[in-house]
């Protein structure tokens, strides 16, 4: 079956002055992943070389290649995008560490487009050294929606049976009582339920969505948008048989049992949404971005400069990320080929007076 093959997996590297590189070596350092994935680098040997001195990695071992297309077999590629040794300036903000997490985001992009890979890995990037390289957008998030066409990406953080959905993202939160529309609510919620059931496998998914005032507004008394925004939003999606309930207060939603009874948790903004996600799965979750044609997943941290080269970085996050976008490309194959050529039902004939 084509969902079972070895799945091709581009890495873009991140800032180059962060634990990207790191990270990076370390989730790929066992071998045993090579039975489910081709990786495939976008840096350069230097890189990894000059990141590779202040890390226990003697057996860390990759094929260096112009190219994706050269990628053949399993082992670890790194496609070479750049011939001279860009300045690595560890734990610093730089243009050049901003520069290089762009080419590097662009040249995987690219080839994803194309086929040449199945799935984009993004390690971290820092948003104030890729605004200095004249990145446009927030995050991985809005870049890759902007590429693909689509509206309403939607940012969910995975870890095992917990997913948390955003309806705002990277925003200053005085603009996100503005940000929160009824559409914007509903339209989260049906790119929500249409991930579950594509990327996740869930049939039936059911969907906890989060207040955005304190106690959930508590009738009205803290601010209404419950009323008259959220829960409009929710009315409309249950019309088209969207199994979404709320909103809940968010402040004791993610310690409380309810959680358990849920495929996924709508947040209203980032923090709100990240805040109590993190700290139930922190090392372990995933950023995947939903609604996209393409598979993209990265850790749940940053650049975290304050320990980069200091060999100190987990790469369970990252780690989780690959085997997550595996997961969920194979599930879309899977759910491709069950409904592919699906074969119709021939009327019987009718028989004639002789044989009746």
């Amino acid at each position: 079956m084509s969902s079972k093959r070895t799945i091709r997996v581009g890495i873009s590297i991140g800032d180059i002055n962060g634990i990207g590189p790191e990270v990076v070596m370390k989730a790929l350092d066992d071998q045993r992943i090579l039975q489910d994935c081709t990786p495939v680098i976008y840096a350069s040997s230097k890189v990894l070389s000059s990141h590779k001195k202040n890390l226990s990695l003697e057996e860390f071992n990759y094929q260096s290649v112009r190219s994706a297309d050269e990628v053949k077999g399993s082992k670890i590629y790194v496609v070479n995008l750049w011939k001279d040794e860009p300045e690595i300036s560890l734990g610093e903000v730089s243009q050049v560490g901003g520069k290089c997490a762009f080419e590097s985001l662009e040249a995987a992009t690219q080839d994803l487009a194309s086929g040449k890979i199945d799935v984009l890995v993004t390690a971290p990037i820092s948003k104030e050294a890729m605004a200095k390289a004249d990145f446009k957008f927030p995050g991985h998030t809005e870049y890759l929606a902007d590429l693909s066409g689509q509206k309403d990406a939607l940012m969910l953080m995975v870890s095992g049976d917990l997913r948390v959905g955003l309806v705002t993202t990277h925003i200053p939160l005085s603009e996100v009582s503005r940000a929160v529309t009824t559409d914007g609510v509903y339209n989260k919620l049906k790119e929500f339920e249409s991930s579950l059931k594509k990327d996740f496998g869930i049939r039936r998914p059911k969907i906890a969505v989060l207040g955005l005032n304190p106690h959930a507004g508590e009738n009205g008394k803290m601010g209404d948008e419950e009323q008259t925004v959220i829960m409009p939003a929710i009315n409309r999606a249950k019309n088209e048989n969207v199994m979404c309930f709320g909103p809940y207060p968010a402040d004791g939603f993610f310690g409380s049992s309810a959680i358990k009874d849920f495929d996924g948790v709508l947040a209203m903004y980032h923090d709100q949404g990240l805040t109590g996600f993190k700290a139930l799965a922190f090392d372990q979750g995933v950023n995947f971005t939903a609604g996209l044609p393409v598979v993209r997943t990265s850790p749940d941290h940053g650049t975290a400069f304050d320990i980069a080269g200091k060999d100190v970085a987990s790469p369970n996050s990252m780690r989780s990320a690959i085997f997550l976008a595996i997961d969920v490309y194979r599930t879309r194959m899977f759910e491709k080929e069950i409904t592919a050529d699906v074969l119709e039902i021939t009327p019987p004939k009718e028989k004639s007076g002789r044989e009746k």
